[in-house]
């Protein structure tokens, strides 16, 4: 006889899938995590990006003119500036620098400064054609950032500058300069009055030379630390160019700016 064994039930291990191992569990999390953590970056990219367009609308709106609230743009934003330190410093004679003086459309505008050249080309109204410092455009004019001669005065030579500053010896009763009344004592007063004559003007020429270059360093770092205006390069001269260049007298203007030397009486009598 045949025996009739009975189907058994299918059990849960075959009707479902295994679980899954820890390893694979763990992944799944980190997976969800992380898509979570990318939307969470990708809405607050959007919300900067949606209140910075806001910014910049509300500023033209209120201003007429700038999307940043009048602030200078940061140099680097400047398509001339990003142009300059890509090609690296340029090294131009003072015949070529001249070419960049604004009446060339194509060309920016420089100006030299004790032998460095800034682009200047972000102020036409002021060194171009018709500005009231176009005198500078293309040119070193060094001598005249320290004069304020600037009719006479556009050029790099500093030889002299220096008696600007110097003090202006006031006469005496007699007509007499500090110097000559110096030389006047006897025996040995005579030689003592006159080293100590030589010791300060020796001192006060030091301290005019001093100010001489505290001038000059003062418009470097104007042009140096502006955010309209940027370093290109530098002046290539001559081989002893200075020498070549004939001595200039102090202007007008500088002269009468030399201070006076207050004279001593003297309580001896």
């Amino acid at each position: 006889m045949h025996t009739l064994r009975r189907r058994q039930p299918p059990t849960a291990s075959s009707s479902q899938p295994p679980p899954p191992s820890p390893s694979t569990a763990t992944a799944e999390r980190k997976l969800t995590a992380e898509d979570h953590t990318s939307l969470s970056l990708l809405d607050i990219l959007r919300l900067l990006a949606g209140l910075l367009l806001l910014s910049s609308a509300l500023s033209y709106f209120l201003t007429s003119s700038s999307l940043t609230w009048n602030y200078p743009r940061p140099s680097w934003t400047r398509l001339g500036v990003v142009k300059a330190w890509l090609r690296g410093p340029i090294s131009l004679t003072p015949a070529e620098l001249a070419l960049y003086n604004g009446t060339d459309p194509s060309l920016p505008i420089y100006l030299a400064l004790n032998g460095t050249i800034y682009d200047v080309s972000a102020s036409p109204g002021i060194y171009g054609p018709g500005g009231g410092y176009a005198f500078f455009a293309g040119r070193d004019g060094t001598r005249a950032f320290v004069t304020g001669c600037f009719e006479t005065d556009v050029t790099p030579d500093l030889r002299g500058v220096e008696e600007m500053f110097l003090p202006l010896p006031v006469a005496g009763a007699g007509g007499e300069r500090d110097e000559e009344r110096e030389g006047k004592g006897k025996g040995k007063g005579e030689g003592e009055s006159r080293a100590k004559g030589k010791v300060r003007r020796e001192q006060e020429r030091r301290m005019a030379r001093k100010k001489v270059r505290e001038s000059v360093e003062h418009w470097e770092g104007f042009f140096a630390k502006s955010k309209k205006y940027h370093k290109v390069g530098s002046v290539k001269r001559e081989e002893n160019w200075l020498d070549k260049l004939p001595r200039r007298e102090l202007c007008e203007a500088a002269r009468r700016k030399r201070p006076s030397r207050e004279v001593k009486k003297d309580t001896s009598a």
